[in-house]
């Protein structure tokens, strides 16, 4: 279906389809949501109902996903989340399946809402861990219902580093660039686990301060739970970014992921892609920042690291079938397991592989231990 087809989704659709498929709720108001989305456009069904319709063809990949699993999920987590009542079909000019919801109550979680940002952060870590520990045997694995969230960051390597090249002399792109070969240099080797897949202001509810419900799971699904941690960088601060992590008790690795997931999101709208609202950009611009404020693969961390003396060092990589390089100096052969991510990151030469343990660099480096497990946050 082409721009020019698609259909007007507004109340009157949704109206119409309500009418046609679900009689018994006809004579029910419907009216848009203050704050309709953009990957759905919600209308309100009466006061305790809500339509929400697919806006695209990719999108609507999520409905069926949402109607199966949120009634499986809701049972072992500590907030509400969407129950789902009834799933249309294509109908009255409209392409896709659509859903039916019960109406959950609060605001958006705007930072005017919330009482207690470090306390709201711990419930949303409280939330997530519980997410993570449901059984996630036979759930959707990454795809294009969810834009391959919870898969390998490669995914997105090609948009990010065309941003960095686009962005260059309007933000520190040699800091976002470590940031981004650190998420790079990790992986998930657990068993998959549930994420949400876009834990944004938009899909948390506040009432009386605090986070009351958990919305919009379309780009839930199981696997790699880094990319639910970029509210981390998004919304909370030092302090409450500290609660989040302390609920949470990810592994290292995985928080240097969470990072590379934010900036590739902040980087691809700072780079002002077209249509883009300049706040927008701005605030993409302070959150790229804020990825790598603190961290050590800042480019200061970085510089203090390299010593007079460094020199390049190649070996043998099974996986990648040819030597990996890098920057090291004496002491490196002496380095802890928890600093190898600078030798594998920060100090890649170009041309090399993207840096991942072997068996050949352990039995060269015997202090070195597997190094996608401890990319440094």
């Amino acid at each position: 279906m082409s721009d020019t087809d698609m259909p007007v989704i507004d109340a009157v659709l949704a109206r119409r389809l309500i009418a046609t498929q679900f009689p018994q709720w006809a004579d029910l108001p419907v009216r848009p949501v203050e704050f309709g989305g953009w990957d759905n456009r919600t209308f309100r069904l009466g006061k305790h109902m809500t339509v929400r319709l697919p806006s695209a063809a990719h999108y609507a990949l999520q409905v069926e996903k949402e109607q199966e699993w949120l009634p499986r999920l809701a049972p072992s987590l500590p907030l509400p989340v969407p129950v789902p009542l009834a799933m249309g079909r294509p109908g009255e000019g409209y392409p896709w399946h659509w859903s039916v919801y019960e109406w959950c109550d609060g605001e958006i979680a705007t930072r005017a809402q919330i009482a207690d940002l470090s306390r709201f952060a711990t419930t949303i870590g409280e939330f997530l861990a519980a997410l993570q520990r449901i059984d996630a045997q036979g759930g959707p694995p990454p795809g294009q219902h969810n834009f391959f969230r919870g898969g390998a960051l490669t995914v997105y390597d090609r948009e990010t580093r065309w941003a960095l090249d686009a962005l260059e002399g309007r933000i520190d792109v040699h800091a976002a660039r470590l940031v981004w070969e650190a998420a790079l240099a990790s992986a998930w080797d657990r068993a998959p686990v549930w994420f949400h897949g876009d834990v944004a202001a938009g899909n948390l509810l506040v009432e009386n301060g605090r986070l009351s419900a958990v919305i919009d799971f379309g780009t839930s699904g199981v696997g790699d739970p880094a990319c639910d941690l970029s509210i981390a960088w998004t919304m909370f601060e030092e302090t409450s970014r500290t609660a989040f992590r302390a609920a949470l008790r990810l592994d290292e690795g995985t928080w240097a992921r969470g990072r590379g997931w934010t900036l590739w999101k902040a980087l691809i709208v700072a780079a002002e892609m077209p249509g883009t609202d300049r706040r927008e950009v701005e605030k993409s611009r302070r959150i790229t920042a804020a990825t790598h404020k603190g961290s050590r693969y800042s480019a200061a961390a970085c510089s203090r690291r390299l010593q007079p003396d460094t020199r390049a060092v190649d070996w043998p990589h099974h996986d990648w079938g040819r030597p990996l390089r890098f920057l090291a100096s004496p002491s490196d052969m002496r380095m802890s397991p928890s600093d190898l991510p600078f030798l594998t990151t920060s100090r890649r030469l170009p041309g090399s592989s993207p840096g991942a343990d072997s068996d050949a660099t352990r039995a060269k480096f015997p202090a070195f231990s597997n190094s996608r497990n401890r990319a440094l946050a």
